[in-house]
């Protein structure tokens, strides 16, 4: 049976190739939502699958209607607030929910390894920072990615991101805290996305570096992620368990 899956933003850079990468994996385009087409709940209905890279202010209101529908939600959306992430784990109760900050097997491969060496390298020895870039246009900081990079080594090291962020530094900030995990964001030009996790110790640096060329991972990664979330049951899941990475 051919999987049909729906584009949430499918006018928009990433909807048009996540429509190519659909088709190009065998799947049916069902359809897509737009500025002019707003209807979440008919492209749901229509759909065995939704992926959806829109906007974070539309998470809640997008969260009740996929719950209520049934199916399938591959979720890329970036910015997302805590109260968003709650409503995307309300629907996981209901639906398949695949949640990640990036869709691409290279930055997930990343992500494993980035919990791995937190656990690894002392906090107290290894100041852990994360560098990002992205084009112009990219409207929140730092980067989902980054912020998932953060929440890797958080997680080796046995503490929340939350406790420990430190981002923007500007002005007279005192020394580094030991154990802080520290985020710069820059932006230009039109650079897809490029990563680095620091762990700079006092006598070596161990830097662990992602750069993106071409939008079409994200998009190929979110397809592998409906196709393989339809015949799950529900459940918050990540990239991570889409690529089997432990």
């Amino acid at each position: 049976m051919t999987i049909r899956i729906g584009i949430a933003g499918i006018t928009g850079r990433m909807g048009q190739l996540l429509s190519v990468e659909a088709a190009t994996a065998g799947a049916a385009v069902s359809g897509g939502t737009s500025r002019s087409n707003p209807d979440l709940a008919a492209l749901a209905a229509a759909s065995d699958a939704v992926i959806d890279f829109t906007n974070a202010a539309t998470v809640l209101a997008s969260a009740e209607i996929m719950a209520a529908s049934g199916k399938a939600w591959i979720l890329g959306t970036s910015g997302l607030s805590a109260a968003d992430e709650e409503a995307a784990g309300q629907a996981a109760k209901r639906i398949p929910v695949v949640y990640a900050a990036n869709f691409s097997a290279g930055v997930n491969l990343v992500l494993a390894l980035a919990e791995r060496m937190g656990a690894a390298l002392p906090a107290a020895d290894y100041d852990a920072e994360i560098v990002e870039m992205h084009h112009r246009q990219k409207v929140d900081a730092p980067s989902g990615t980054a912020i998932g990079m953060g929440r890797a080594v958080a997680k080796g090291r046995g503490v929340r991101l939350d406790d420990v962020i430190e981002s923007g530094r500007q002005g007279h900030t005192g020394a580094r805290k030991t154990g802080a995990i520290g985020f710069a964001a820059l932006r230009g030009g039109q650079v897809v996305g490029e990563h680095s996790l620091i762990f700079a110790a006092g006598s070596e640096h161990i830097v662990l570096t992602h750069r993106a060329f071409d939008r079409r991972t994200f998009a190929a990664g979110a397809v592998r992620a409906a196709l393989w979330a339809v015949s799950r049951p529900p459940g918050l899941y990540s990239m991570m368990d889409v690529l089997e990475i432990e």
